[in-house]
């Protein structure tokens, strides 16, 4: 396949020649014996790469499953995904892993599969997976069966830096959440996402009360201070706070920034009610803007979405049973691209946060960006096509988003090494493999 006249991410006008699973070639005048694409007006992106995501198999498949939960990532210009291993069973030794893996061959695009830290855990088995990182390592019991304490959290940097694996860490203090919030819950009625009959009393608002930003705070200090004197790189999962994103910057460790916590703040959660409930909690308006602030700057290395979906039924709750997290998977390039086509934020560094830097940090060398002998994991996209978010138009099979009504920029087509895996609403026979075999 030849795309001929693409809008790369830096403003260079280029014919890019797809041969087989890899892009042959970048250049101008190209030739191809097989289709060929008119990019002419239309820009094209090297796939996101989500580092991030819970696609809930096995043992949550009601929520989300490998096929619903790749074609809604392709739907969105994602073409790899690391997925967390907080399901049931957890990812935390060699049977899990190998159920996970058979589940994930129904991927339609390519992943990694991220072992976990429990005090169950076999690390001597894991190691011996192909396990792209040891994921999410929720650090000071932040959310309960998955916490760790300090000593094996320290073990768990040790091991992994012996058998060459980043470490990904969830940061809250449990410690520092605020119990009084508990107890300030004042009945005010939401107008949650999903409105029924019997509309619930909800504050909303008292979740982020709780677990306050200081938590975050000071567990990625102390994380990134325990991992300087181990001599260990960690990434910083879903920052949620700018003082956390520079805390990470200035210790020489990485860190991600959600969609959600980099668009949505505690001023949208009367609106979403229990739907805005997630780990860590939204923040003010302020730290929001400051958040997207430190994205544009460099502090943020890169984005992921923290994929999380639960259905309706679920999070129509009370704010104290709702589960956390929102679905996010699909929206996060489409937000960012109408953030670059409204001039906010430049298309190079939404290239470098969603592809580029994501391949450094992990170490996928052949994936990333748009280069000859890279896998041609490509998104073609017109950069003029805004549109609103609406979720009962995505794929994820929780059916809904914390972002609705929302301007995007969606991708009309997506491929992953050199098969189209979406097309102008259509899905194509996908074939997604895990990026350590």
């Amino acid at each position: 396949m030849l795309i001929r006249n693409a809008t790369l991410a830096d403003g260079r006008v280029r014919d890019v020649l797809v041969d087989g699973e890899t892009i042959a070639a970048v250049g101008e005048g190209l030739d191809a014996d097989g289709d060929v694409v008119d990019a002419d007006g239309k820009r094209l992106f090297p796939g996101m790469i989500d580092a991030h995501v819970h696609f809930r198999e096995p043992g949550y498949s009601h929520k989300e499953t490998w096929t619903t939960g790749s074609q809604s990532a392709a739907a969105g210009g994602v073409t790899t995904v690391f997925d967390q291993p907080n399901t049931d069973p957890p990812t935390i030794d060699a049977a899990s892993f190998e159920e996970k893996a058979r589940l994930a061959r129904e991927s339609a695009i390519d992943y990694g599969i991220n072992g976990g830290v429990t005090e169950a855990w076999n690390p001597e088995e894991l190691f011996e997976e192909p396990i792209a990182a040891l994921g999410e390592v929720f650090l000071a019991d932040s959310t309960g069966e998955m916490g760790i304490d300090a000593d094996l959290f320290e073990d768990a940097l040790e091991k992994a830096e012996e058998a060459g694996v980043k470490v990904t860490v969830h940061a809250e203090d449990a410690t520092l959440f605020d119990e009084a919030a508990t107890e300030r819950d004042d009945g005010r009625e939401s107008d949650a996402l999903a409105s029924t009959q019997d509309a619930r009393p909800v504050n909303a608002d008292a979740w982020s009360a709780y677990r306050a930003a200081e938590a975050e705070i000071e567990a990625i200090d102390r994380a990134c201070t325990v991992a300087n004197g181990l001599d260990s790189e960690i990434h910083i999962a879903h920052t949620s706070t700018p003082e956390g994103a520079d805390i990470a910057d200035e210790a020489g460790m990485t860190c991600e920034a959600t969609p959600h916590h980099l668009f949505l703040s505690r001023d949208d959660l009367e609106e979403l009610g229990t739907f805005g409930r997630m780990n860590p909690p939204l923040r003010s308006e302020r730290r929001r803007d400051e958040l997207f602030e430190r994205l544009i700057d460099g502090t943020v290395d890169i984005v992921a979405t923290d994929h999380a979906p639960h259905t309706r039924e679920e999070k129509d709750a009370s704010i104290w049973d709702a589960p956390s997290g929102v679905p996010g998977v699909e929206t996060a390039l489409p937000l960012l691209l109408e953030e670059a086509r409204t001039g906010t934020i430049d298309y190079e560094r939404v290239r470098d946060v969603t592809a580029a830097n994501v391949a450094d940090i992990f170490e996928l060398s052949n994936k990333g960006r748009i280069e000859a002998g890279n896998d041609a994991d490509l998104v073609l996209f017109d950069p003029d096509a805004s549109v609103p978010i609406r979720g009962e138009a995505l794929h994820s099979k929780c059916g809904w988003t914390p972002f609705e009504g929302r301007d995007a920029v969606f991708p009309e087509l997506t491929m992953v090494r050199g098969t189209v895996v979406y097309h102008d609403g259509e899905f194509g026979e996908g074939d997604g493999k895990n990026v350590r075999e």
